[in-house]
C-alpha cells in the first residue's frame, strides 16, 4: 500500500486503500479541476515515475558501479570513477546534485532528493515550491513532498513547465513524446508513459 496515495484519497474524498485504479484517477481529476487530457498526462507521467504510485523518494542506494555509471555516464567515465559511490548514498547525492540546482553543498544535495509522484529534486524546485504553494515548511522538513505534497509537486512541475498547454492538444503519441521530454529529459520509459497515459484517458472518458 502507498501512503502517499492514500493520503491523496483521503485528501480527495476517496477510499483511502492506497491503490491507484479508475475511480482514483477520476475523483483526482475531478479535486483538481483537471480535464480529462489534462489528468491523462499528469497521472500518466506521474504513474511511470513512482512505479505505478508507489514510490516518493528517490533511491540513492546502488550496490554496484556499473550501474552508477550507466545510469550517469557523464559523471562517471569509468566504472573505477563509480567505485566509491557503490553503497554510498549520500556520498553519491553529493556527487551528482551539489553544485547543482540550487544546492551549494553535499548536504544540501543530499537533504533536497528526488521526492513526490514526479521526483521533485534540487533545492531551487523545493524553494519554488515552497513559495508558489505557500507551504515553507518543505524546506526544513522535505519529507512532505514524498508523504503529503507527492501529487501536488507534479501538479505544479506541470503548471510551471506549461505542460498543460501541450496536454491540451490530445492525449496524441506526439504529445506524449513532447511532454516526456520535458520530465525525464529524453525519452526513457517512453512506451510505459504512453501506455499509462492512454488507459488513464479512457478511464476519465468513461
Amino acid at each position: 500500500m502507498s501512503k502517499a496515495m492514500a493520503s491523496l484519497q483521503t485528501k480527495i474524498g476517496s477510499t483511502p486503500d492506497g491503490e491507484f485504479g479508475p475511480n482514483t484517477a477520476r475523483a483526482i481529476a475531478k479535486y483538481f479541476n483537471l480535464s480529462p487530457a489534462r489528468g491523462a498526462h499528469l497521472m500518466g507521467q506521474a504513474s511511470h515515475e513512482s512505479g505505478g504510485f508507489k514510490r516518493t523518494r528517490e533511491s540513492l542506494y546502488y550496490s554496484s558501479p556499473e550501474r552508477i555509471q550507466a545510469v550517469w555516464p557523464s559523471r562517471f567515465p569509468t566504472v573505477e570513477d563509480a567505485e566509491p559511490y557503490a553503497r554510498n548514498p549520500s556520498g553519491l547525492a553529493g556527487k551528482v546534485y551539489a553544485g547543482r540546482m540550487g544546492n551549494e553543498n553535499e548536504a544540501q544535495a543530499s537533504l533536497y532528493i528526488g521526492r513526490g509522484f514526479l521526483q521533485l529534486t534540487g533545492r531551487d524546485n523545493y524553494r519554488s515550491f515552497a513559495s508558489d504553494m505557500g507551504v515553507p515548511k518543505v524546506m526544513t522538513d522535505p519529507d512532505l513532498v514524498a508523504d503529503t505534497y507527492a501529487f501536488e509537486t507534479a501538479l505544479w512541475f506541470f503548471e510551471k513547465n506549461a505542460l498543460f498547454k501541450i496536454a491540451d492538444e490530445g492525449v496524441t503519441d506526439d504529445a506524449i513524446k513532447r511532454i516526456t521530454r520535458r520530465v525525464n529529459g529524453g525519452y526513457h520509459g517512453l512506451e510505459d508513459r504512453s501506455n499509462q497515459s492512454k488507459k488513464i484517458h479512457t478511464w476519465l472518458m468513461a
